[in-house]
């Protein structure tokens, strides 16, 4: 049996203890406990699994890593949202198109980790066929995830520019007005091109949008709409950052993944976070929820990153869609 990029899975990929799971104090236990590498006692990471990044015009904070449930079902999902909060996550993204909204809610409900301390994300795909409808679907997602008097959700994005100017215009207003009855902390959008982004200038309250949510890794970099977002502020989150796995044995990547004895997916997480994005790896494979957040005990250097970001294909390298900039 050939030994591949993923089999150089260290001893650290477990749970963290019990005592690391529901308290500030575990989390900054957490760190410790995933940098404790023969490497780490050497360098001085500058990421760390509690890395927050300030949301613009606001006092809120978003984690650096995320959690993605895109096609999680609703029968595993809260079980592989309990794995990723045990393995020190502290921010969950879905969608109402994912349909597996209230499943991420009670995951955090049955962790036992306080609410305010895990970041939670939806995202609306499509309106509701009028303004009062529209803003009536994006509150049933809040009440969804969490249900208490007081719920609200910490970011909630439009998930496509595909519906329309007319729709999306809808869909901003819906989202500004959860904002304002504080059922919403933060918004933003998701595959929004450079145009997309200014056209919301003409009647948004809240502008520029905190984040964009775009697909981002080596062979896709959207340097256009990354650079504008970068001089508006606006954070960058990367989804499909692992690539779905299409590109595990890609010879550059493999070449990483041994040089630092991590996978190739550990690689393409921890590109991310050096580039400043925030990645939203997905797994419903216990380990590798695990796995995947074990990417701070080693950095790539300059070497590394300037291999991987020769990778890029442009928009033939998206595998799911690539902005519009026009």
């Amino acid at each position: 049996m050939v030994s591949g990029p993923q089999s150089h899975l260290s001893s650290h990929h477990q749970p963290l203890p019990a005592e690391f799971q529901t308290t500030d104090q575990g989390r900054a236990s957490a760190e410790a406990y995933y940098n404790t590498t023969p490497s780490s006692a050497t360098m001085s990471p500058k990421l760390s699994l509690t890395s927050t990044l300030p949301l613009p015009n606001s006092t809120h904070h978003i984690p650096r890593l995320g959690f993605g449930i895109y096609q999680s079902p609703t029968d595993v999902c809260v079980n592989s949202c309990l794995t990723a909060l045990r393995s020190g996550y502290r921010h969950i993204d879905s969608a109402q198109f994912y349909r597996n909204e209230s499943e991420m809610g009670e995951a955090v409900r049955q962790s036992g980790i306080p609410r305010s301390e895990v970041f939670l994300t939806t995202k609306i795909l499509s309106a509701g066929g009028s303004p009062e409808k529209t803003y009536q679907k994006c509150l049933d997602s809040v009440k969804a995830i969490d249900p208490s008097e007081d719920g609200y959700v910490d970011l909630f994005l439009i998930h496509s520019p595909s519906p329309g100017a007319a729709k999306r215009k809808e869909m901003w207003q819906a989202l500004e007005k959860l904002v304002e009855e504080k059922k919403v902390r933060s918004i933003g959008v998701s595959n929004f091109g450079i145009g997309h982004i200014n056209e919301m200038k003409e009647y948004a309250k809240i502008w520029p949008p905190q984040v964009n949510q775009i697909e981002l890794h080596p062979w896709n970099q959207q340097r256009d709409i990354v650079n504008h977002c970068r001089a508006h502020n606006i954070i960058i989150q990367a989804y499909c950052p692992l690539v779905r796995n299409y590109k595990a044995n890609e010879e550059n990547l493999v070449a990483i993944s041994k040089k630092h004895e991590k996978t190739t997916g550990q690689v393409l997480i921890r590109y991310c976070l050096q580039k400043d994005w925030v990645p939203l790896p997905k797994s419903d494979t216990p380990s590798r929820i695990e796995a995947n957040a074990d990417v701070y005990g080693f950095e790539l250097d300059k070497d590394d990153m300037a291999t991987l970001d020769g990778l890029d294909q442009g928009e033939r390298g998206a595998i799911v869609q690539a902005v519009k900039n026009d």
